[in-house]
């Protein structure tokens, strides 16, 4: 009778062993953590992009002060220190609902709705406005190496690319769905597509598409922590570590009802900073491992 309790456990155990569900994959990606540093108050207005310049250790952040497509001369850029003190609400006025920052050599490059906005940073004045062709919704700015400034027409479902001050479309693919955050590399892009959660590759060369991550919804920022490692910020209200090809959310704050949008990372500080658009606000958070 022992004999057959043991051989109807044993069985048990057996059946039990072969059922288990695996671990979540997000599991592989373990101890990393955004833990909430500093909160500035409901000053901003609608803040859209937060961007750190390492030439002044500033912090800049786009507001688009009304609707995100209404032409008005409404938007303003700001300017606050690493600790979150406001230096100058509107540091750059004039704008319309500019969204993405990038900065080279002392100009600072902002899309604006269908315009690339130029700025001279030492004198805090819009040295031109380029008005660029078939533009719908321009969004997020990266710059590489030489200097090419390339964005996204999240609307239009393109990258445009400003080079040797000339304006002209960089790429068209019907992957793209509605590209949003990009990256600049030594030798490709990245790009968060918002619409389909995608995290893709794009060679400069070649301009062909390869999937890096994927299940990242509503994409807006993009941001590398090491060579395989990234935070991408999600509108909704999200942000995600990617190790490789591994996802895992590390913050949601959908429940304050507080977005999380074209966000920045400063390396030296190991801070991630958020813009909480609709909540204007604009939260740092200390990543840690």
């Amino acid at each position: 009778m022992n004999k057959i309790i043991y051989f109807v456990s044993v069985l048990l155990l057996l059946s039990c062993s072969e059922n288990k569900k695996p671990e979540p994959e997000e599991l592989l990606v373990t101890g990393v953590k955004a833990i909430l540093k500093w909160q500035t108050d409901t000053i901003f207005k609608v803040p859209e992009s937060v961007l750190y310049n390492k030439a002044d250790e500033f912090l800049y952040v786009s507001n688009i002060n009304g609707k995100p497509d209404s032409v008005d001369g409404n938007g303003f850029i700001s300017r606050m220190s690493l600790d979150g003190k406001i230096e100058q609400l509107e540091w750059v006025k004039g704008l319309d609902a500019p969204k993405g920052m990038g900065v080279y050599n002392g100009k600072m490059y902002v899309t604006d709705i269908h315009k690339l906005v130029i700025i001279d940073m030492e004198t805090a004045t819009i040295e031109k406005s380029i008005v660029v062709d078939s533009a719908q919704f321009l969004n997020d700015v990266t710059i590489d190496a030489k200097g090419d400034v390339y964005f996204t027409d999240s609307d239009a479902r393109t990258i445009h690319v400003y080079s040797n001050g000339v304006v002209s479309l960089w790429a068209k693919d019907p992957m793209l769905r509605k590209p949003n955050g990009l990256y600049a590399l030594d030798s490709s892009l990245r790009i968060i597509d918002m619409e389909t959660g995608l995290f893709y590759d794009a060679d400069y060369t070649t301009k062909k598409l390869t999937g890096v991550a994927q299940g990242i919804p509503g994409g807006d920022g993009v941001m590398q922590v090491s060579k395989k490692e990234y935070i991408i910020s999600c509108w909704p209200g999200e942000v995600y570590y990617i190790n490789d090809t591994l996802v895992e959310k590390i913050l949601d704050t959908k429940a304050a009802k507080l977005n999380a949008a074209d966000a920045c990372y400063v390396d030296t500080e190991q801070l991630l900073i958020v813009p909480t658009f609709f909540g204007n606000s604009v939260m740092a958070y200390t990543i840690t491992k």
